[in-house]
């Protein structure tokens, strides 16, 4: 089995401070993880004026307005992780919501860019993007399969590479809503397309057991949102894992990929040894 592609998602777990952003990268090149990813807005192109000027208690103040503008990152806090990730030899990326924030993007010379769940029907991002022709990871919470037919459509007609990563976009899901023998659906439905590349896993559970699991049936990517501390103000935080959890996650990974071998039955050094000691064709004559 291939590496598996391990995605740390910081999203807007930063609260608005370059200074946690820095930690949470840290905290995902410290446990092996393969990228870091944020989340990038235009919220007067995401969100209505009266959903912005709408009541919501927050660090920043009293309206939905304040709190989304407290979280997104300007272009010199972007330069700052861009920065900090070449120093720590790191990728990142992000999902842009909308079509400005994938021209702000693009400046960066990406490796990589995400489509989020909800985006997932948002034709003209998803064309703006695929004509990039950049490796796109592609969430499927929230969608039918012919939404998710739809969207690959659009990556093929492009020629642009992608991978799909199965999804449930409850925040935190329950275990019993994660449906991961979709990651085998995904594979037989897909596998078979010209520039499908993988079959993912984004998760919103808490826990690590789940996405462990997902490595199990063959997730070539794994995506977790991760914190500094599950108690910090946000939304995302409760599904989020922490450095120690990011830690063991990485490492169960790794070895559940060692685990899986190769399919073909064979007799291993070990058990060759105990096979000199306990392997008998009758039984004991005296």
């Amino acid at each position: 089995m291939s590496k598996t592609f391990i995605i740390a998602e910081c999203g807007i777990n930063h609260n608005g401070n370059i200074e946690i952003a820095k930690k949470l990268i840290e905290s995902a090149k410290k446990a092996g993880c393969d990228a870091v990813k944020f989340q990038k807005r235009n919220i007067n192109k995401v969100y209505t004026k009266e959903m912005l000027d709408s009541f919501r208690e927050s660090p920043w103040g009293k309206t939905q307005r304040e709190q989304k503008e407290g979280l997104e990152f300007n272009k010199i806090k972007y330069d700052i992780i861009n920065a900090y990730c070449k120093m720590l030899d790191i990728e990142w990326f992000a999902s842009p919501w909308d079509l400005d924030s994938f021209q702000f993007l693009k400046q960066y010379n990406l490796k990589y860019y995400k489509i989020p769940s909800p985006l997932l029907t948002h034709k003209p991002l998803l064309k703006a993007v695929a004509n990039e022709r950049i490796y796109t990871f592609i969430s499927t919470g929230m969608s039918t399969i012919e939404e998710i037919e739809d969207a690959v459509k659009i990556f093929e007609d492009a020629c642009c590479e992608y991978e799909l990563m199965h999804c449930n976009s409850a925040y935190p899901m329950l275990p019993c809503d994660a449906n991961l023998l979709m990651i085998k659906t995904l594979q037989k439905k897909y596998f078979k397309y010209n520039y499908c590349k993988g079959i993912g896993y984004s998760g919103h559970e808490v826990g690590l057991g789940i996405s462990i699991a997902a490595v199990a049936l063959g997730a070539t990517s794994i995506e977790r949102h991760i914190t500094l501390d599950r108690t910090m103000y946000g939304t995302d935080q409760a599904s989020s894992v922490e450095p120690s959890g990011l830690n063991r996650l990485v490492q169960h990974i790794r070895e559940i990929e060692i685990a899986l071998g190769d399919g073909i039955k064979k007799v291993t050094e070990q058990e060759e040894k105990i096979k000199i000691k306990l392997r008998r064709d009758n039984d004991i004559i005296t």
